[in-house]
């Protein structure tokens, strides 16, 4: 009996952060304003640094090479040191990912449209 009175002792505050947290960042979409908004040209526009170009064109070649289809283009990238999210487009199969690498080596190849698929 003392075991479930404690359990829910350490279980209980965290139980309840965890709504608190939830609910927070729920809500903080419900916000109005007036200003307007700004966007920004798509990653595939704007020009690369050489590591992300690096990058997105290790993405182009393995994507290429696992799908079997040379029609491939970057549809965006997000550059990190850790690795480069880069979201490609293949002929009329639809989208691909990829986390490219400074290096030029590529992980994580798999297409968004089937999600799961190679």
């Amino acid at each position: 009996m003392n075991n479930n009175i404690n359990a829910e002792r350490l279980f209980m505050p965290a139980i309840r952060n965890f709504f608190i947290a939830f609910s927070a960042i729920g809500l903080s979409g419900c916000l109005e304003t007036n200003e307007p908004v700004s966007v920004a040209a798509p990653a595939a526009d704007q020009v690369a640094g050489p590591e992300e170009q690096t990058a997105r064109d290790a993405c182009i070649r393995d994507v290429a090479a696992t799908t079997g289809n040379n029609d491939v283009s970057v549809i965006s990238s997000s550059f990190s040191e850790a690795g480069t999210q880069v979201s490609l487009r293949v002929g009329t199969t639809g989208t691909w990912s990829c986390i490219g690498y400074s290096n030029g080596t590529t992980a994580g190849i798999m297409s968004t449209t089937n999600e799961g698929s190679l």
